[in-house]
């Protein structure tokens, strides 16, 4: 098939160094039939295959070599690229049902009535996508000020945690100080050459960070 276009992609290779590539584009549309036996149960389907593959000559990883099928009409360089970033959001997607899975444990609870799943289901996925919206915030914008991810309630009990280790939060610190903290909550050591606290320790954080939220209000009410 001939190229259709070159797309260029920035990513982060195993040791995390931001690389960039550029993948040459082909597409083609397809009909797939059933085997004859099973014509009368199966219908036809079309479908497009794209691929996208690393043009320079690299040293010291394998080239992107993407070979995606898809449903969707893809007439154009702009549909074959839309359908690639689709693609490359998959680990997100894997790591957002993770946390619904691991963390919030959406599949144990033995609800009965159809609109308590949903209710359930809903306030689930506000808590996953926040858990994982802090370890993405954490290595994409460490600089940003607290506020950003915090309430001031948040921060407070936080900064009071922090008098005990050996590096409390100040009035300086900045987000990803504020996200270690909450790590730490969840069992990170926060180690000289550890790396970024992951989803699973930011999910325990949070839930520790609200009990401790809870008893604050609490002895608060209570004068």
């Amino acid at each position: 098939m001939r190229s259709r276009g070159i797309h260029k992609i920035e990513f982060r290779d195993k040791d995390g160094r931001v690389c960039q590539a550029r993948l040459a584009l082909t597409f083609r549309r397809l009909r797939l039939l059933p085997s004859r036996a099973k014509r009368s149960r199966y219908p036809e389907l079309t479908v497009t295959i794209i691929h996208a593959r690393e043009k320079d000559k690299l040293k010291g990883r394998d080239p992107i070599d993407w070979k995606l099928v898809t449903d969707m009409p893809v007439r154009t360089r702009t549909e074959a690229i839309e359908k690639l970033r689709w693609y490359a959001l998959r680990w997100k997607i894997e790591m957002f049902h993770y946390i619904l899975k691991s963390g919030c444990r959406i599949e144990q609870p033995k609800l009965r009535k159809a609109q308590r799943r949903i209710n359930l289901i809903a306030l689930c996925c506000i808590v996953s996508w926040r858990t994982f919206w802090l370890t993405m915030i954490h290595r994409s914008a460490p600089r940003a000020p607290p506020e950003v991810a915090f309430t001031v309630d948040e921060r407070l009990v936080l900064t009071k945690l922090s008098q005990q280790w050996r590096k409390p939060l100040s009035q300086q610190s900045r987000l990803a100080e504020y996200l270690i903290c909450l790590a730490r909550l969840g069992g990170y050591l926060a180690r000289a050459h550890d790396p970024p606290p992951g989803n699973l320790v930011i999910w325990r954080g949070m839930r520790r960070l609200s009990d401790l939220l809870l008893g604050a209000q609490i002895a608060k009410n209570c004068g």
